[in-house]
């Protein structure tokens, strides 16, 4: 089930938060974890015996650790809970990548391959993973205690608006919400718009781009002219950005409407005058959970200039990992961390100098250049859609179609915060509290404009899955 379906939005979602509504406070964490299960059960009904056991076993370790006398031990119970986190996730992300990469070294050593049963993967795997260690850790160092019953820990890991594909939520940062939240008329009404925008972002601009890239995508990458290569990039740039951040924005209303303050994923990403500022506004939750629990715990920067780009690369590599199980991501994180290093070096210099507007599209450009990495499925389809993208080459041209036009409204969209006209727009629609005026305006454009195009459109075709779904 996913949020841009008719299932979720007139079956799912009204039921529950009728009953959510109407029960006492007390019983609503109750209700919202029996929902969150439901939920997960709707896509993923078998894992979720292992989900429910993983969950346990975690806030059991975690409760001991707390309680333990010595910090050796406590030390202990921390390494086994993070190792237990990182092996399930192992196996059943990697374990795949793993065989294959074992029998292309068998075959070329003249060994017999290994014959293994595919693994399916658990949709939100990676960030039940990466939330369960921000529990531990956060108990750990003494900045969150432990929950006292299982049941609000399940439901700290397992709430539906964040499960599947962000935003990483710490736990020191939502552990009070938990235990006691109010829920105003203002915080519903602005969930409310805030998920419509989302809902809007995902059908009605990336699911309308995407029938521009995925075409192209499929083309042989050899046989394709220059222009049809770069329409295809920056349609999957748009693509993914308005998907993930249409998911982020949905994610972030529901959490309004249920009382939950959840941190903010995406900041106008593409309006950066570097990538690093790039990696400060594009998965907000993903950077500071690998700043403070990685990044950090490695040295940061304070160990030397040679310990710092270690640490970036280091951060990097495996942040490419942790999107999927192929080369190709993790070539895509070191892509990003070498960027990082020149920009240590002299890159940020450089990019003040040339001023605000060049700065921007060359950043622009370099992370537009990184996605061919994270699209194409092989290291040598990337090179193939490169050599495409600059040999100025003739080949497989893309005649106009209707879903141009969508692409250069999401990149209107995209640069708009860049201006200050488009940057208070962008600040009065994300505001926590609206106006009068822009309440009204705000309702009028969501009621006329963006619910029925978007019923429209999911109704004519409801399969729609997020990209970060298979991450």
């Amino acid at each position: 089930m996913v949020f841009s379906s008719i299932t979720f939005l007139f079956y799912f979602l009204p039921v529950f938060l009728l009953i959510y509504y109407l029960v006492p406070a007390k019983w609503q964490n109750l209700v919202l974890l029996v929902g969150s299960l439901v939920f997960y059960a709707f896509g993923a009904p078998r894992f979720l015996a292992i989900f429910i056991v993983m969950m346990f076993i975690n806030w059991l370790i975690t409760k001991q650790m707390y309680n333990s006398p010595t910090l050796t031990r406590k030390k202990w119970l921390l390494t086994t809970s993070i190792t237990l986190n990182l092996l399930v996730l192992g196996y059943f992300k990697y374990m795949n990548f793993f065989v294959d990469n074992l029998n292309a070294l068998l075959q070329l050593t003249s060994h017999n391959i290994i014959t293994f049963n595919k693994i399916a993967l658990p949709i939100g795997i990676s960030f039940f993973t990466f939330q369960s260690i921000t529990y531990t850790v956060d108990v750990f160092r003494g900045e969150a205690t432990p929950l006292k019953r299982c049941s609000d820990y399940m439901l700290y890991i397992s709430m539906f608006p964040q499960l599947i594909a962000g935003p990483i939520v710490r736990f020191n940062t939502i552990a009070a919400q938990i235990s006691e939240r109010r829920i105003t008329m203002e915080a519903r009404v602005n969930g409310f718009c805030r998920f419509m925008i989302g809902l809007g972002k995902k059908v009605l601009i990336a699911n309308q781009v995407a029938l521009l890239a995925d075409p192209i995508f499929a083309m042989p990458y050899q046989e394709m002219a220059t222009s049809t290569a770069w329409i295809g990039i920056l349609a999957y740039t748009f693509q993914i950005y308005f998907d993930f951040s249409g998911y982020s924005d949905m994610a972030i209303g529901l959490g309004k409407m249920l009382g939950f303050r959840f941190p903010e994923n995406f900041n106008a990403p593409y309006t950066s005058l570097s990538i690093s500022e790039f990696w400060r506004r594009w998965h907000i939750t993903l950077g500071a959970f690998m700043k403070n629990y990685l990044y950090i715990p490695l040295g940061g920067n304070r160990k030397g200039a040679l310990r710092t780009y270690f640490n970036l690369v280091t951060v990097f590599l495996l942040s490419g990992l942790w999107h999927g199980a192929s080369w190709n991501f993790v070539l895509w994180g070191a892509f990003h961390g070498f960027f990082l290093i020149l920009d240590r070096l002299f890159m940020l210099k450089w990019l003040e100098k040339m001023g605000r507007f060049p700065a921007m599209i060359l950043t622009f450009l370099a992370a537009t250049s990184g996605w061919v990495l994270f699209r194409t499925e092989t290291f040598s389809g990337a090179l193939h859609f490169y050599q495409a993208m600059f040999s100025f080459q003739e080949g497989i041209p893309v005649h106009w179609q209707p879903q141009i036009f969508f692409l250069i409204l999401a990149a209107l969209i995209s640069f708009a915060p860049a201006t200050t006209i488009g940057q208070k727009t962008m600040g009065k629609l994300f505001s926590d509290h609206y106006s009068t005026k822009t309440l009204t305006l705000v309702v009028v454009f969501i009621l006329l404009i963006v619910l029925p195009l978007s019923i429209g459109s999911l109704a004519s075709n409801n399969f729609n899955p997020f990209i970060y779904f298979r991450f």
